[in-house]
């Protein structure tokens, strides 16, 4: 088996983020669920943006952030995802590439436009995201390297993806061709919502040894497994991928390989300004980590020096210098 060229290949949502500060009367008066992710379409789009202050424009989507973040850390990455021929589709596209991040998805034509989420941050940092699909929803199978996947050390996908049909059957077509490669599968359960519609799907891959590295965190966990205490939840899911990996907020983290067993504290921080992202660079840190053969408690250190990085600021990129933080932060490790 060939040498992979690339580190991680990951296939998820393009999306811009839109992001402004709100507090909690508003949150409410706007009937939004506090914490959480909603599914919107364009009329809800349009009156949340209306209602919104003054706002920022950064481009997002799950596993674009934790490509942006590894490509900062020094891997080698591309991106499989769908853009419309407007200016948020150039946004995402200049900003991507501007990362280091090779995208050569083509644009789609005409409505929806592309994807774009509304967050509104309350004081405490939480955000409250609502999200409109648009244009990423459409990717379709014919957009899926095969060649690129083959290329790549490990094929990461998000679940918030798994949601519409057409990119469900591109995922479906690219874990076929990673796993004829002998490739690694790494998927993150993105929210409990999505494996309330889907978990049935997710179980399924799961059993049949589709999923060699599981992301989630302790509310997804429970969700996946039905299991309410974390211990038990860990346990019905540890002997089924080679790695999982669990998030547990400001409880730090969790990895289990086979009958290994890390974990670490979350990195201290000196004010969460804005947790969106989190869960994306914390995975950025991990498969880095991953990719470098690096021990199970490193990647878990990673993943949370990248997390702490990303809740210091607005924006799910990272505005510092990961290597120089992760030198500092790990006794100047050779990251």
């Amino acid at each position: 088996m060939p040498q992979p060229t690339t580190d991680v290949i990951a296939i998820g949502n393009a999306i811009v983020d839109v992001m402004a500060p709100c507090d909690d009367a508003e949150i409410e008066r706007l009937g939004m669920a506090r914490g959480g992710m909603t599914l919107i379409d364009t009329d809800r789009a349009h009156a949340l943006y209306e209602a919104m202050g003054p706002a920022r424009e950064v481009s997002g989507g799950s596993a674009a952030n934790t490509l942006a973040g590894l490509a900062a850390l020094g891997a080698k990455c591309a991106f499989i995802g769908q853009v419309a021929d407007d200016q948020l589709g150039e946004v995402f596209a200049h900003d991507i590439r501007a990362g280091g991040i090779a995208f050569s998805t083509p644009n789609r034509a005409g409505d929806p436009p592309t994807a774009r989420c509304l967050i509104f941050v309350s004081p405490d940092g939480q955000r409250t995201m609502n999200t409109y699909l648009g244009a990423s929803q459409f990717l379709p199978a014919a957009a899926v390297d095969e060649a690129a996947i083959a290329d790549a050390a490990v094929l990461y996908l998000e679940g918030y993806l798994w949601d519409p049909e057409e990119p469900r059957a591109a995922m479906r077509q690219a874990i076929a061709a990673a796993r004829n490669a002998g490739r690694k599968v790494a998927f993150t359960l993105s929210d409990a919502f999505v494996i309330s519609r889907f978990g049935d799907d997710f179980r399924a891959m799961i059993n049949a040894g589709d999923i060699d590295i599981l992301f989630a965190n302790h509310v997804e966990l429970a969700a996946l497994t039905g299991e309410d205490d974390f211990e038990a939840g860990l346990a019905a899911l540890a002997q089924k991928v080679q790695v999982l990996a669990v998030t547990r907020s400001e409880e730090g983290a969790v990895a289990v390989s086979g009958d290994e067993r890390a974990e670490v504290a979350a990195e201290p921080v000196a004010k969460v300004v804005d947790t969106t992202g989190a869960g994306d660079l914390f995975a950025s840190g991990f498969l880095f980590g991953h990719v470098r053969g690096r021990s199970l408690q490193d990647c878990l250190r990673l993943g949370a020096i990248c997390a702490g990085e990303i809740i210091s600021h607005y924006g799910a990129r990272p505005e510092a210098d990961l290597k120089a933080l992760v030198a500092e932060r790990m006794g100047h490790q050779d990251a």
